[in-house]
C-alpha cells in the first residue's frame, strides 16, 4: 500500500507594505519651459548669415580660450551727440539690452528692439558674468570691440563674427556674435515682461549641465548710436538719467 508524503505546513501571507510617508510616491516637480512668444525684429534676417555659419565652426575653439587680461588698448572714445534731461541721446535709438550668464561663465549680451522681440544681436564675451557686473557696480565700464577693416567692406559692422575685446583699456580675449540657442530664447522669454532690473534665475532655465548655481542677469535700456559704417556704440542708460551710462560698448573697424 502506497504511503502518502506529509505536506509542508502553509506559510502565512506577507504583511502589506506600510503606507507611503507624506510627499513620497509623488513625481518630483520638473521645470517646464514656457512657449516662446517673442516676435521677430523688424530688421532681423530669417536665415543665418555666412558669418554665423563660419562662427559655428569656431565656437567650440573659442570656448576653450582662457580669460586673460593684459594691457593693450589705447583707443579713446567720446559720447556721440548731446543728452536730454531724460537721459536720451540725441540721434540715438532706444533698445533693450540684457547681460546674462552664470557667475563664473562668460557673459552674454542680447540686444532687442524691445523686451518682447527676438534678439537682434547676441554676443558672447570672454569676461566672467560676475566680474563684469561687479565692475559695473564700482563705476563706468567701457567695452571696445575691434575688428579689421577690409577694402570695399559690405558687411554691417554688427554682423562681424569675431572681435578683439578690450574692457576699460585692457585686452580681455575675444567676443563672438552667435545665433540665439533654445536656452537663450528661454531666458529672454522669462524676462519678456521685465523692462529693466537685475536678479537671478534658477539654473533649470538652461540645459547646460556643466554650470551650476543661479543664472545672473541685468536688463536696461540702451541707446544705439551709429557713427559711420565702421563704428557703432551702445550706451546703457541709468533709470535716473543723472549719472550717465554704467556700460558703454563700442564697435569699431580699424
Amino acid at each position: 500500500m502506497a504511503v502518502s508524503k506529509p505536506q509542508a505546513p502553509s506559510l502565512p501571507p506577507p504583511p502589506p507594505p506600510p503606507p507611503p510617508a507624506a510627499g513620497e510616491g509623488k513625481p518630483s516637480p520638473t521645470y517646464t519651459r514656457p512657449p516662446i512668444s517673442l516676435q521677430p525684429s523688424h530688421n532681423k534676417k530669417n536665415h543665418p548669415s555666412k558669418s554665423n555659419r563660419l562662427f559655428r565652426r569656431f565656437r567650440s575653439v573659442f570656448r576653450s580660450f582662457p580669460i586673460i587680461n593684459i594691457p593693450s588698448c589705447k583707443m579713446t572714445v567720446s559720447l556721440h551727440g548731446g543728452r536730454s534731461n531724460d537721459g536720451h541721446i540725441h540721434g540715438g535709438t532706444r533698445m533693450t539690452g540684457t547681460l546674462f550668464g552664470f557667475r563664473k561663465a562668460r557673459v552674454n549680451l542680447a540686444i532687442q528692439e524691445n523686451s518682447r522681440c527676438l534678439p537682434a544681436l547676441l554676443l558672447e564675451l570672454a569676461i566672467p558674468t560676475g566680474k563684469l557686473l561687479q565692475d559695473m557696480g564700482m563705476g563706468l565700464v567701457r567695452v571696445a570691440l575691434e575688428c579689421e577693416k577690409h577694402p570695399n567692406e559690405k558687411t554691417k559692422i554688427i554682423d562681424e563674427p569675431i572681435w578683439s575685446l578690450y574692457c576699460n583699456g585692457r585686452k580681455s580675449g575675444y567676443a563672438v556674435k552667435r545665433e540665439a540657442t533654445d536656452d537663450d530664447l528661454n531666458v529672454m522669454q522669462m524676462l519678456h515682461a521685465v523692462s529693466m532690473g537685475a536678479g537671478v534665475l534658477p539654473s533649470e532655465v538652461t540645459s547646460d549641465q556643466q554650470e551650476s548655481g543661479d543664472l545672473m542677469y541685468m536688463r536696461a535700456h540702451f541707446e544705439r548710436v551709429v557713427g559711420s559704417k565702421d563704428s557703432e556704440t551702445y550706451y546703457m542708460l541709468n533709470p535716473d538719467g543723472n549719472n550717465g551710462p554704467e556700460l558703454s560698448i563700442f564697435f569699431v573697424r580699424i
